[in-house]
């Protein structure tokens, strides 16, 4: 084999290795997207680079590999079913505590499921692992809570917030929907999550 033929054959394996390259980025970025969902746009939105975005997903990953994720106890299950029935029935008379008590249920489901408690953003970082596709709907009820803390929520943003805390709870719980309550509650927290078009309307 002459030299002209030795630097054709590294030519050609150049290009296979190129080629292998790019299909194996490739994969590795279709399988993020449909981990990740609305959460890969996110993070790609949030950094310089596509390339840096995908490695904080990658990363949430290994770190996600590392918790000791559990089961709720049959006991643990209902007992959360049970806090969720009766902020449903409260809202109806104090929406704005309803929200608050939304917000905590969340927060100790979560931690109860083995996520982390204490780092709001590790925690967001981590379920959105295995809870992309209704984690924007938690930072939406999560942003109607804090606006309420601070007394600049309505009423029908305090319908909303439950709306969307009830998605990941019902997520969480491994039921969907959360079993409603056969009192009166309000439509909004027992019913079917509208589609955004319907929910002033709602």
């Amino acid at each position: 084999m002459d030299t002209g033929q030795i630097i054709m054959l590294l030519i050609v394996l150049a290009a296979v290795a190129a080629c292998a390259y790019v299909a194996w980025t490739a994969l590795r970025r279709q399988s993020l997207r449909r981990r990740f969902g609305p959460e890969y746009d996110r993070a790609v939105a949030e950094h310089d680079t596509r390339t840096e975005a995908e490695r904080d997903l990658r990363d949430r990953e290994r770190r996600h590999a590392e918790l000791e994720l559990r089961e709720l106890t049959p006991e643990d299950h209902a007992q959360f079913v049970d806090r969720w029935h009766a902020l449903q029935a409260h809202f109806i008379d104090a929406p704005a505590d309803a929200v608050g008590e939304a917000d905590e249920l969340v927060r100790d489901l979560i931690t109860a499921r083995g996520y982390p408690g204490d780092d709001d953003a590790e925690q967001l970082a981590q379920l959105s692992v295995d809870h992309a596709a209704t984690l924007a709907s938690y930072r939406e009820a999560k942003e109607i809570a804090d606006r309420n803390s601070r007394g600049e929520a309505g009423t029908e943003d305090l319908r909303i917030a439950v709306v969307r805390y009830r998605e990941l709870v019902a997520q969480l719980l491994g039921e969907d929907p959360v079993p409603a309550t056969p009192a009166a509650v309000p439509d909004a927290a027992a019913a079917p999550t509208p589609r955004r078009d319907e929910e002033v309307n709602a």
